[in-house]
C-alpha cells in the first residue's frame, strides 16, 4: 500500500488521530461526490415533499438549467466527445428521469378523465 505524507495543521492532525484504521475509508468517502449538484437533488425532492396535486404531478417539468445540461450532454454524448464524468452526469439524468415518469404514471389514474 502506497504511503503518503502531507503536512496538517495541529487541530485536523488530532482530529485524525481519533479515526485511526478509518481513514483510509474516510479518504474514500470524501472524494465520493454526486454525479449531479446538490441543488438538482433538492429540486426534485421539494417538489415531491411539498404533496403535489394530481396536476401539479402530471406538468412537473426539470428547471431551464437541468434542460439547458441535459442537451449539452446528450449533443455531446451523440458527437463521441462526452467524457466519463459526463457521462455518469447523463446517467444520472437518465436515471432521475425514470423515476419522474413512473412517478407520472402512478398519477395517471388519479388525473380527471377527459373522455
Amino acid at each position: 500500500m502506497p504511503k503518503i505524507t502531507i503536512e496538517l495543521p495541529e487541530e485536523l492532525s488530532q482530529q485524525l488521530e481519533l479515526v485511526g484504521d478509518r481513514l483510509p475509508e474516510l479518504l474514500a468517502l470524501s472524494l465520493q461526490q454526486p454525479p449531479l449538484p446538490a441543488h438538482i437533488y433538492r429540486y426534485i425532492l421539494n417538489f415531491i415533499a411539498s404533496n403535489p396535486t394530481p396536476e401539479q404531478i402530471a406538468t412537473f417539468r426539470p428547471t431551464l438549467e437541468m434542460q439547458q445540461r441535459l442537451q449539452t450532454l446528450i449533443e455531446r454524448s451523440k458527437n463521441k466527445e462526452i467524457t466519463e464524468q459526463e457521462r455518469v452526469e447523463l446517467d444520472e439524468y437518465e436515471r432521475i428521469e425514470h423515476l419522474v415518469i413512473m412517478l407520472k404514471a402512478g398519477n395517471l389514474r388519479n388525473l380527471p378523465s377527459t373522455l
